[in-house]
């Protein structure tokens, strides 16, 4: 059950994100329990993503009364997940001493199954958020950490706390992108790390806990780049692009678009500088980013890109060719009608599921766990009503007509298999007319604005070499490859 339920997940994250990266497999132990801290920006989806790609079993807290409930019960049960006891299940005349128990009790079965070796994962801002900073932490990670510290045998290993970043370039899109990186387990100052002492004061154990919460703080900090607003955070953006696109553009190199492990590496790059040369050369960082920003809004002005100062994109790509040449050689008229049954079949559904969404989702940090949550049900519920309904039109026509073979479940399933593969081209044609289309739009802009592109190349060649400048001498994340490309940064060699 477990495994049939982690495909499921697999699949149904690997159709709704074009890209799922996952970097950083190796720091997660391959023996003894432990801690995954992540922030939580994406609702259903960022517990999803951890469930799947995490190379050892994870285990999650849910509300205890849901374990009643049939066939979600079961499900709970397979995937290990631990009953929580909520003090705020317990109603308003609950004492104190109660609401207390509760959440030992609910302590203690997370602790013990990181004791058995295997790692939870928890949230510590304890809500989803659509902020691009991290909301207060609370102190439930550091409780449980010690808890599971005090319930262990001496002969088995310490539990860790591996912290994760998780990385959307849209979040709430359909076949946007993801990065999922973890991280080396934490190094606990010697201070906080161990067992605390059994007849340790009630204040000094918070003490402790609220210092354990803000180590915690700060590494996750570093490790989702979190920025004081989404200005700042575009700007970021803005200048990786600038100085990759720059670079390219000097060596002559076409650079292919960016994974989402390049992107995030260069971005805390730009950050990590812009972090540091703030708190010694305020005003000229103050200075360089309002260029940035008349530079950012110049190009949102045109709808350009970096790279795009210096060629126009194509308008035929690769795809589109080979798209082509199949469906005048092979699929010439196969295509076409596949593709309008597949609208048929899937619009509907489609705009069914958006409004779904709209209605439904209060923040955008809600829209893509009710889109992949309703869309699992609309959409093969759409599939399964058109394969019945051609299959009942088959059986009719062949009562009408007796020489008609009556096939009404090879009809569905040809119907069904229809829509699918009709609805996965359209949106096929639909990205590269998108594609297409902007091309020419950029052209035509590139045309009409010859001075102005002219103007932008060379703010962004300036802009580069001061982010450049101002970054000497400080130790930044990755390394930069002659291309403007960021790579990792190789591991000096031992000994």
């Amino acid at each position: 059950m477990r495994r049939l339920i982690v495909q499921l997940v697999h699949l149904l994250l690997r159709l709704f994100f074009r890209r799922v990266e996952v970097t950083g497999l190796e720091h997660v132990p391959a023996e003894g329990g432990g801690v995954l801290v992540a922030w939580h920006p994406n609702g259903m989806i960022d517990p999803a993503l951890l469930f799947e790609t995490c190379p050892r079993p994870v285990v999650f807290g849910a509300r205890h009364g849901l374990f009643k409930v049939p066939m979600l019960g079961a499900i709970l049960r397979a995937t290990e997940t631990v009953p929580i006891y909520r003090a705020l299940d317990m109603g308003e005349d609950a004492s104190e001493e109660a609401r207390a128990a509760a959440n030992e009790k609910s302590l203690d079965a997370l602790s013990d199954a990181v004791v058995r070796g295997r790692f939870a994962a928890l949230f510590p801002e304890g809500m989803s958020h659509d902020a691009p900073h991290l909301m207060a932490l609370k102190t439930g990670v550091a409780r449980l950490y010690y808890r599971a510290c005090e319930r262990k045998r001496p002969e088995d290993p310490t539990p860790v706390l591996v912290p994760v970043g998780l990385h959307y370039d849209e979040k709430r899109l359909f076949r946007s992108s993801v990065l999922v990186s973890y991280h080396p387990p934490m190094a606990l100052p010697e201070a906080l790390a161990g067992v605390p002492p059994a007849d340790e004061p009630h204040e000094a154990r918070r003490a402790r806990y609220r210092a354990f919460t803000d180590e915690i703080e700060r590494v996750l900090y570093e490790v989702v780049h979190a920025t004081e607003s989404w200005d700042d955070h575009h700007l970021m953006h803005r200048a990786r692009k600038l100085v990759r696109a720059e670079r390219a553009f000097r060596t002559g190199a076409q650079l292919a678009k960016p994974t989402m492990e390049e992107r995030t590496r260069a971005f805390a790059r730009i950050w990590t500088g812009y972090q540091a040369r703030r708190a010694t050369h305020p005003r000229e960082v103050e200075a360089l980013i309002a260029r940035v920003a008349e530079y950012d809004a110049d190009l949102r002005a045109l709808r350009i890109e970096d790279h795009e100062l210096d060629r126009p994109p194509r308008i035929v790509n690769a795809w589109l060719g080979l798209l082509l040449l199949l469906q005048a050689v092979l699929v010439y008229f196969l295509f076409p009608p596949i593709m309008v049954l597949g609208g048929i079949v899937n619009v509907p559904p489609a705009l069914a599921l958006y409004a779904v969404s709209r209605w439904a989702s209060k923040t955008e940090k809600d829209e893509a766990s009710i889109k992949i949550l309703a869309g699992s049900l609309i959409f093969p519920a759409a599939w399964l009503t058109a394969a019945l309904l051609a299959g009942w039109g088959h059986h009719t026509l062949h009562a009408m007509y007796p020489g008609v073979p009556d096939a009404f479940v090879t009809a569905g399933a040809l119907t069904a298999l229809l829509a699918i593969a009709g609805g996965a081209i359209s949106l096929r044609y639909l990205r590269l007319a998108r594609e297409t289309a902007r091309a020419i739009r950029v052209r035509m802009t590139r045309e009409r604005c010859r001075m102005t592109i002219a103007r932008l190349r060379v703010d962004r060649a300036e802009l580069c070499d001061a982010l450049v400048a101002m970054a000497e001498g400080i130790d930044l994340p990755g390394r930069v490859l002659p291309d403007g490309t960021i790579a990792k940064r190789e591991a000096a060699p031992s000994g």
